[in-house]
């Protein structure tokens, strides 16, 4: 599946949410205080930056796409700065300026590119601001395309009912990305972005992968949502949907400076695509791109979009050929960040014939890339009994990589590749022969985390056995 990267330019997204400015003093850390132990830092660069929803207003403006922005600030310099910021980049502030009320500042201390403390200053929002915000939120939909509520339960996003349903009669796509509230409080939204701590604090603790997705259908139908997509750090992302639909993308492998601001730019992403009608597949699989971009920056940072559609075309490079088990590893999560489906199957592939080439095109055919697994010399010989394999491991694998079916092909030693099936977790686990699912080594693995198993059938006829009888005939 090859991602195409849509025109962001059409795209007009409103924001509403918590605004503040992140401030960054930086500098080198190379003594501790003799008045407590804690590092000296000279402070040689001060740096600011929009934070909270505005910084997704800038990660939409990066992209290329129109921005409204309503929110709350204060008249002071913190307000002043966040508001120039943004109108710098294009975006339209819409925002309640409060005479009596502090603009909220973020400052974290740096050095060596790792954050040594952060403060927060800010004071709780006067309820008066919120008819104002609605006001103004009501006041912009009509030119719009899409509706991002940001809540970092600061106060603007109080009554988060009213704005959904404000949205609905606009008949505009609603991204929530939400906090400590109960779920049901985006009730009507399209989508709802939570992490993972905001998922497990709303559903409770579930066992694993199938019933974290369970809770999350049941999430989609109470809240009545069309999707929900929980972003897990390291382990990637889900995105389920209302019909069941499932995707898990692994997170990218890169260095990672800084995670801070990576939803935000999830968030931004996923605006963007539910206003130009993409589908929620591509909308998560751009999102997950545009992620990776920003945590191998340092500080709250912007992907844009050159630098995605250069990730697309140059990063996410798969290799094919025979792999040892850690570079399949990496290989597979490469292929998966791209939304490609992954199939499994395995053998002996002692002599290759028409049969062979006939299953592994047809299991091919069910996904975006094929991995062949091959028993190891010595489990050729525990399964089939002297004499076999008639061509070492390392022959029957370099025939089955010159297939053009076949994209990796990896050893195992033991019995069955129930290792490898645990380690990789293909979409699809696919077998040849006249038995059931049940029969399938491995089905039990697949199927526990929510994969498909497929038995293929053989052509008739033609086995290794009986080319062997035939030789010695």
């Amino acid at each position: 599946m090859k991602i195409q990267l849509p025109a962001f330019a059409a795209a007009h997204v409103l924001i509403v949410g918590d605004l503040m400015l992140d401030r960054y003093w930086q500098g080198r850390a190379s003594r501790i205080s003799p008045e407590a132990p804690v590092p000296v830092v000279d402070v040689a660069s001060v740096d600011e930056r929009p934070g909270g929803a505005a910084n997704v207003a800038l990660n939409v403006a990066a992209l290329g796409a129109s921005c409204t922005l309503v929110g709350v600030i204060g008249k002071d310099e913190a307000g002043r700065q966040l508001k120039s910021k943004l109108e710098a980049a294009g975006i339209v502030c819409n925002f309640v300026e409060l005479a009596h009320w502090p603009t909220p500042v973020k400052l974290r201390v740096v050095s060596e590119h790792q954050q040594l403390i952060r403060l927060d200053f800010e004071e709780a929002l006067p309820s008066d601001a919120l008819t104002q915000v609605q006001v103004l939120l009501e006041s912009s939909l009509h030119k719009t395309d899409c509706l991002i509520i940001e809540d970092y339960d600061k106060g603007v996003i109080t009554v988060p009912e009213e704005m959904i349903e404000s949205a609905h009669s606009h008949k505009i796509p609603v991204v929530v990305d939400p906090k400590h509230k109960a779920l049901e409080r985006y009730k009507g939204a399209t989508l709802i972005k939570p992490n993972l701590a905001e998922f497990q604090a709303a559903v409770g603790e579930y066992r694993d992968y199938k019933s974290m997705q369970a809770a999350a259908e049941r999430v989609i139908l109470d809240c009545q949502l069309q999707a929900l997509l929980i972003t897990r750090g390291s382990e990637g992302m889900l995105l389920v949907e209302r019909e069941g639909k499932h995707l898990t993308l692994p997170s990218r492998v890169v260095d990672v400076h800084d995670v801070t601001g990576a939803g935000d730019t999830v968030a931004a992403v996923l605006g963007v695509m539910m206003a130009l009608g993409e589908d929620f597949d591509t909308s998560v699989m751009i999102a997950n791109v545009a992620a990776s971009i920003v945590v191998a920056k340092s500080g709250t940072a912007l992907a844009t979009a050159p630098e995605i559609q250069r990730e697309l075309i140059e990063g996410l490079h798969v290799d094919r050929g025979v792999m040892d088990h850690e570079a399949l590893k990496e290989q597979v999560s490469v292929a998966r960040s791209q939304g490609e489906k992954i199939v499994f199957t395995n053998g002996c592939f002692d002599i290759l014939h028409a049969g062979h080439i006939t299953y592994l095109e047809e299991a091919r055919r069910l996904g975006d890339r094929l991995i062949v697994a091959v028993n190891s010399d010595s489990s050729v010989t525990a399964l089939k009994g002297e004499g076999r394999p008639v061509n070492n491991i390392n022959a029957r694998m370099r025939v089955l990589s010159g297939l053009t079916a076949v994209d990796w092909v990896v050893p195992f030693a033991e019995e069955t590749p129930e290792t490898l099936l645990r380690a990789l977790q293909p979409d699809l686990l696919v077998k040849g022969g006249d038995y059931g699912i049940s029969g399938v080594v491995g089905a039990d693995i697949v199927l526990g985390y929510g994969g498909e198993v497929k038995v293929l059938s053989l052509v008739e006829g033609v086995s290794t056995t009986h080319i062997l009888e035939k030789v010695r005939r």
